[in-house]
């Protein structure tokens, strides 16, 4: 059992995600009853680990809804600098200090930007260069946000596709039970059998 799901897993998407076993017919993972129980606690802890991947995803994309705004705002300002020629009037503006807080500034044209480069770093670049810097980031950052999404659909349809393999397990024991019912006469089905479907 546990070959047949390793070889129905052997494909991913872009990232590596596997594919979740698409369970057409029960028969080519399980031969017999006695296997239904692994099968099903496989299925489960698939499931498990899918739901895991989405939760961190969805936290990586989060932080990159706020990230790529950011990149943009600071590449505006970059090029705004960038096109202001020597011997331009200062710019007289306001910059934040925090949320809630501005204060004025005078800006002469200038051909150096400081940037924040994380980890309480900030560095001196020319403003051609800061420019080049800042459309590589969001760039990234835009396709990093691009493949968390793409993630985050596909993590979900394999989570379905293992919902829907696990009804059909379920479903296959019961009916198998019923036809073991009827081959031993009608007698009552063993009590350590039952089970319930998960979120059921």
């Amino acid at each position: 059992m546990s070959t047949k799901l390793q070889n129905k897993n052997a494909a991913t998407n872009a990232r590596g995600i596997p594919f979740a076993p698409f369970v057409d017919k029960v028969e080519d993972y399980v031969s017999s009853r006695a296997e239904v129980d692994g099968t099903m606690k496989s299925f489960q802890e698939m499931i498990s680990k899918y739901q895991f991947m989405e939760v961190n995803t969805q936290r990586r994309a989060a932080g990159l809804k706020e990230k790529v705004p950011d990149i943009q705002k600071t590449l505006d300002m970059v090029q705004f600098l960038h096109s202001r020629k020597p011997g331009s009037e200062p710019l007289e503006t306001t910059f934040e200090l925090n949320d809630t807080l501005y204060a004025k500034a005078t800006i002469p044209p200038t051909d150096e930007v400081y940037l924040w480069l994380g980890a309480n770093v900030m560095l001196a670049y020319p403003v051609a260069e800061a420019e080049t810097l800042l459309e590589s980031k969001l760039a990234t950052a835009q396709q990093s946000l691009e493949n968390c999404e793409e993630d985050l659909d596909f993590l979900r349809e394999q989570i379905t596709t293992l919902e829907v393999a696990t009804a059909r397990l379920y479903n296959w024991e019961v009916t198998m039970k019923r036809k073991e019912k009827a081959d031993n006469g009608g007698g009552e089905e063993p009590t350590d059998r039952k089970r319930t479907l998960p979120n059921g």
